[in-house]
């Protein structure tokens, strides 16, 4: 072996996958592959779409771009580029940008063919990096669709405040001075409330209020808000649920950055999702509501085909619930006058975490005052009932485990809530621990909103101790990924359907576990599993990596999910046939599945010190 063969060879074998194979795959490789010099000069003569190639940088600097212009990866030294017009056949789309000038080894289709037959490590690798390839590209790219959108790409202009102690004519004054229809109340960068050009005109000059009050004693207060990185969806869907126009956005720290109106979202989208959920607010009857509902398969067939992420299907479809939710509860009182006292209409599981899909059924729950007597208890009783028999008529089926407003132990009092979510934690049976799976995933859906928040402070004050968070895991870890010997599918068979996979069971509830199981040690409140995981980056309990992997994760099994649940396939609602998926597909299911064995192991070691 020559010095510079040598020197490839070592080069080589320090390299993934390389060095987890046999010495004869690095060999193969070496003897194999061509040196290239890339420059400026001669950059245009690589990645041509009909003689694809796998490349391994050895120096210099390189940029793979789109066909959009975007950036797609930075490459140096041991990165790999061209393998995914190697793997799937498809055209190549990206083009090489030169930054530095170097070496890279250039191995042809057929020797790159020849080592995935050969060494399976190898193709595992290229699999997996084309897999996360795709999804941190997809997930990155910035997207057309409104829907799709964050807040914070539509602030053109920091925030607008006042201390609530300004008078009124100075807060007349700011607002037209800096041309805006609103302006935000703040104390020490804490909001307090917002005033509109509305207020101005119905509280104070048509109420002959002295413009020399402060501007406080017009504000309103408590104002509904939304945080920079929520998606333009989710700020409409609250503006049409609240019937308000103009929407106070906070960053992280929930600080003021600025103001969102109803007409600079309008301009964002002409949906037919949007305007559905503005229809069932505005339901005149039950029956109304059902005829809409009776839109919503083929709304969301439609729907799914217009956006990149499918996954924002589940916040769109639990956008649809709390719509018919709202809407049944004040259809309710109109039929059977206003309610008794003050109450808190909840959901939990998938509608709590806006992931719900076509086959979703009800999680909901009452908060109701200390005490009540014998008729605000009837009234009660009525309305749940009521409204969850309603969700079932309009597609939302009931809950098998009759986790529903309808039944007694699903209304109670903050007190009451409390003692049984204690008992949970403090005696963390297997029972205990299937109830915090479903109850842990909490949000408020209409009523009031001081009595959920009284529930939130309370269960944040119980105390959970080690054996609570290790009962969490083993439970955890009981739920096994469909991965058996010799990396094969372990398929599930119903008498009768043909054989599949639960993505739902065997994937995506084992990612939600997690992501809450690390929730609640570090004490996020979010409900969300991808903004659980996004929360749990600024604390030292789950690597960045870790995160990154079971969003992708997520994603991926959502998205199978969900297009199953769309083409309706005949399978049962959660599952998938892997024989229908491409080669590619399969492959990347496997990885997924292996990514979340690893989670699992993983969490059983941190919490359950590893006894599993």
């Amino acid at each position: 072996m020559t010095s510079e063969i040598q020197d490839v060879f070592q080069f080589v074998s320090t390299q993934a996958p390389f060095n987890q194979l046999q010495e004869s795959a690095t060999r193969y490789f070496c003897s194999h592959l061509e040196v290239v010099y890339l420059s400026h000069e001669n950059q245009q003569d690589w990645l041509k779409s009909d003689n694809p190639h796998l490349y391994l940088v050895r120096s210099g600097h390189f940029d793979l771009v789109n066909g959009k212009g975007e950036l797609v990866t930075r490459l140096s030294q041991g990165d790999y580029f061209g393998f995914p017009s190697l793997l799937t056949g498809d055209m190549i789309q990206n083009r090489l940008e030169v930054q530095t000038a170097g070496l890279v080894y250039v191995l042809t289709q057929t020797h790159f063919d020849f080592l995935r037959r050969e060494y399976k490590a190898f193709e595992q690798y290229f699999v997996r990096a084309h897999a996360n390839r795709l999804l941190s590209s997809h997930y990155k790219q910035s997207s057309d669709s409104w829907s799709e959108r964050k807040i914070a790409e539509l602030m053109t202009r920091t925030a607008v405040t006042l201390l609530p102690s300004a008078s009124i004519q100075e807060a007349a004054k700011t607002m037209s001075e800096a041309r805006v229809s609103s302006i935000m109340i703040t104390d020490d960068s804490a909001l307090l409330g917002v005033v509109t050009d509305r207020d101005l005109r119905n509280r104070v000059l048509a109420a002959g209020v002295d413009p020399h009050e402060p501007v406080a004693s017009i504000m309103t207060t408590k104002p509904k808000y939304i945080f920079e990185n929520n998606r333009v969806f989710s700020a409409l869907h609250l503006m049409l649920k609240h019937n308000i126009h103009h929407l106070p956005v906070l960053d992280e720290e929930r600080k003021p950055l600025g103001m969102i109106t109803s007409t600079d979202l309008l301009r964002q989208q002409k949906s037919d999702p949007v305007q559905l959920i503005g229809r069932l607010y505005k339901a005149e009857s039950v029956a109304m509501l059902k005829r809409y509902a009776a839109e919503i398969p083929d709304l969301l067939k439609r729907f799914s085909n217009n956006i990149d992420d499918i996954s924002l299907m589940g916040k769109l479809l639990s956008g649809l619930s709390d719509a018919l939710t709202s809407r049944l509860i004040q259809l309710f009182q109109h039929e059977r006058g206003d309610a008794p006292c003050q109450f808190a209409w909840i959901c939990f599981g998938s509608q709590a975490r806006e992931e719900q899909t076509l086959h979703s059924d009800q999680d909901n729950g009452l908060v109701l005052p200390n005490t009540l007597n014998e008729e605000q208890k009837v009234y009660f009783s009525e309305m749940g009932r009521y409204v969850c028999d309603h969700l079932h008529e309009c597609g939302i089926i009931h809950c098998p485990g009759n986790i529903m407003a309808s039944n007694p132990e699903c209304r109670g009092s903050m007190v009451q809530w409390v003692t049984r979510f204690n008992k949970w934690i403090t005696e963390p049976t297997p029972h205990a621990m299937l109830n915090c799976k479903i109850y842990f995933d909490i949000r408020f859906i209409d009523g009031n909103n001081d009595l959920y928040n009284d529930l939130v402070q309370g269960l944040t004050k119980i105390a959970r101790n080690d054996l609570f968070y290790a009962a969490m895991a083993t439970d955890i870890n009981a739920n096994s990924v469909p991965i058996g010997l010799f990396n094969q599918f372990k398929l599930e068979k119903s008498k009768t359907t043909s054989r599949f996979l639960d993505l739902k069971k065997r994937g995506v509830v084992i990612i939600n576990d997690i992501a809450r199981l690390y929730a609640l040690k570090a004490g996020i409140k979010r409900s969300n599993t991808l903004e659980r995981l996004d929360a749990l980056a600024k604390f030292n309990l789950i690597s960045k990596k870790d995160l990154f992997d079971l969003k992708d994760c997520w994603r991926f099994l959502t998205q199978l999910r969900l297009r199953t649940q769309i083409n309706q396939e005949g399978l049962p609602g959660n599952c998938i046939n892997p024989e229908n998926l491409s080669s590619l597909e399969r492959h990347q299911l496997k990885e997924a599945f292996y990514l979340i064995k690893q989670a699992q192991q993983a969490c059983a070691f941190k919490f359950a010190r590893g006894s599993l």
